[in-house]
Order: C-alpha cells, then structure tokens, then sequence
C-alpha cells in the first residue's frame, strides 16, 4: 500500500482530518488555517483565522466547530468569520486547544498541550450542544487523538507523551468518562502517538509523530496488525472517507531540522481493505 500524494497544500503542520459530506476537512496548525478537500473535483479551499487551530469538525448547523489558541470557537465558511465560544484556559498563555472530535451522541471534546511541555499542565474538555463547557479529563500534557468505540460505549484517548492509549467507559446520556484504564502502551514504536482513527473492525489506526508511519491495532491486546511507511517524518492524523469510506487520510507536517519534498502533503490511501465512518457531527 503506497500513500498517495493528493492536492497542492503543503501545511506548516497539517492535523486533524475529518470526512463530512464528501469533503476531507483539516487544518493547519502553525499555518493558522481551516482546510478542505474535494477529492471527485481536486478543489481546495482555506480560511485563515487569527490564531493556531488544533481541530476542525462539522456542525449541524452546516458552520464548523474549531479548537485552537482562544478555545473553542464556530468558523462560518461562507463568510470566513469566527465566532469563539468558550475558552477553558483562559490564564494558560502557554496552553492552547489541541486534537478534538465530536462523540456520536453529538458532543464535542478536544484536548489542550502545554506547549512549553510542563507534564500535567493540559486537559480534555467536553463541549456539549447547549455551549457549556465541561472538564472531562485533568492531568496530561499532549491531548491527542481520541475515538469511540462502534457501540460507543468505550472512549479511546492518547495523551501523547505516555505512549499509552487510554481506555474510559462513556456515557452517551451525559458525556461523563469514567473508569480509566490502559488499554495498550505504543511504546515499542519509538515515535510519539499522534492523531487517530478507528475502522469498522473496531481496530484504532494511530498515525505517529517523528515515526513515518500510520499503525493499525487491536486495541483488545495491543497487537499491530498493519504498518504503512510514509516518506516524511512527521505523520500526524488520520481518518477514513472517500465514496465507500475505505480510503485512509492522512496529515503531515514540516520537521524543522529535515528537508523532506513530501513533507506538509496531504495523503490518500485508496481501498486500504476496511471502511471506517464519516465524522459525527456536533449537535449544538
């Protein structure tokens, strides 16, 4: 399975994809951007914001919900204006929105970074649909990717620099996670576990920062069933779409100490032999 090269952006730090209405949203993060994908027409599109954007996912009211240096904030696609929501770390000016998703029931969570790395320092926070913020998960460092499982009973999420992938039973009647556990340690691959996905079979698909590569795992036992190699070091997130939902998505960025021609592209993998969903939208 070779990756693919797709569309002309090359991302400072591309991150975060996501699959809605035959689209790959993403974004840029040190490029200050929102990005979108037409893969039937090779289109793209870009709005700029006013600060660094962790994550971007669909809304049901057709705007996109956004992560970044001020919180959580709607981004208007017609107009390009943003609208911020609600920042949970107001008085962390070394802090910023990170990774995020939305759960299936329609709420959305997203993560901080220390970005001076002080151990500790981020959280998880939930956003549910009536705006109101909500501490979800305190202590780490790199908040990262994070998935349910299919019967979304079970929250799946990375704290980065542990090298672990956390597991929490989730409630879809108030969004609470609760009874954290270590699912499995990615510490046998000597990169950071970045941006994730999860497939049909209930397999999570990590893309690994520093690592060059997009690992698949049972996340039962932790076994890896599947290694894709990319040409460029800094692969930071994947997701599942294209028209039957069996293409794998993936985002790189620019290692600052490497030059490397493919670095910052956007990549396809076409019919990598499971489908996964599109994303969930977030219902406020």
């Amino acid at each position: 399975m070779n990756p693919e090269p797709i569309g002309t952006r090359v991302s400072k730090w591309g991150e975060g994809p996501v699959w809605h209405n035959n689209l790959l949203y993403y974004v840029d993060i040190a490029g200050q951007a929102v990005l979108s994908f037409d893969p039937n027409t090779g289109e793209e599109k870009e709005w700029s914001v006013d600060q660094q954007v962790g994550f971007v996912v669909p809304c049901k009211s057709g705007k996109l919900l956004c992560g970044g240096g001020r919180g959580f904030f709607y981004l208007d696609t017609t107009s390009g204006e943003t609208t911020d929501i609600h920042n949970p770390e107001p008085d962390i000016e070394t802090n910023r929105i990170n990774d995020g998703k939305c759960s299936p029931d329609g709420r959305a969570f997203g993560g901080s970074i220390s970005m001076n790395k002080t151990t500790g320092a981020a959280s998880l926070y939930r956003l549910d649909p009536d705006l109101s913020c909500h501490l979800a998960y305190k202590g780490v460092t790199n908040s990262n990717g994070i998935v349910w499982s299919l019967d979304a009973a079970t929250c799946y999420y990375i704290d980065t620099p542990t090298r672990l992938v956390l597991a929490f039973d989730y409630s879809s009647e108030t969004g609470e996670l609760t009874n954290k556990r270590e699912a499995f340690s990615t510490g046998a691959i000597d990169a950071s576990p970045d941006g994730m996905a999860i497939d049909a079979n209930g397999h999570l698909w990590i893309a690994f920062c520093h690592g060059s590569c997009v690992v698949r795992f049972d996340p039962d036992t932790g076994e890896q069933l599947q290694r894709i190699e990319f040409p460029c070091m800094e692969t930071t997130a994947c997701a599942f779409g294209g028209p039957n939902g069996n293409d794998l998505y993936v985002t790189t960025g620019i290692n600052g100490s490497k030059d490397e021609e493919l670095a910052g592209r956007l990549f396809v993998i076409r019919d990598i032999g499971v489908s996964g969903k599109p994303a969930f939208v977030f219902a406020g």
